[in-house]
């Protein structure tokens, strides 16, 4: 079996990819994540995953390469990661009461052929009414600065939470699991 290569530096991907239980390398692309004049939220997070992919594809030349990226929309504002308390705090407050959907790119590139297999796997996220005492007192436990919609599903930001809506909850935390068993299958992999 060829190597898996993670193209990430994110500790949240690594843990989700280990649940498969198949050895992968991990190294951190490179490359500039801005987005392009009229792109949507959907059309960036393919792009980037696939971009992702490829900028490790001369260093790992025979080898699975998985690139992911994740944007958040609330209506046609894409949330990005918000880095400080302040911009947490407000990207949680537009939240409150709110619903957040989660687009998560997911590439699969076999760098020996070049072929790739892209996708984007939707999430939506419906928060309860949050006032800031309520949101101040999360960010302080949690501090998810580095995530975007400034909370950790996989942690008590779960708790902010109403409902949630999709068909893979590991897109949420940034590598849909389901859509890649899929890709990984149509390249051959065994899956235990």
């Amino acid at each position: 079996m060829r190597t898996l290569v993670l193209a990430s530096s994110s500790p949240y991907r690594r843990e989700l990819l280990q649940r498969l239980r198949l050895p992968f390398d991990c190294a951190s692309p490179d490359i500039d994540e801005s987005t392009l004049p009229g792109e949507s939220a959907e059309q960036l997070v393919r792009r980037l995953a696939e971009a992702k992919a490829r900028a490790l594809a001369e260093r790992f030349p025979n080898h699975l390469i998985i690139g992911s990226d994740q944007a958040a929309v609330q209506g046609p504002a894409i949330l990005g990661k918000p880095h400080t308390l302040e911009r947490a705090v407000e990207q949680l407050k537009a939240s409150s009461g709110a619903s957040v959907t989660f687009l998560t790119g997911l590439a699969l590139l076999d760098s020996n052929s070049g072929r790739c297999q892209v996708d984007c796997v939707p999430f939506k996220v419906h928060f309860r009414e949050l006032d800031e005492a309520r949101i101040r007192r999360y960010l302080e436990a949690e501090q998810p600065f580095d995530c975007a919609g400034s909370f950790k599903a996989e942690g008590l930001g779960i708790s902010l939470f109403r409902s949630t809506e999709g068909s893979d909850n590991t897109s949420l935390i940034g590598l849909p699991l389901i859509r890649l068993v899929d890709m990984l299958l149509a390249e051959g992999v065994q899956i235990p």
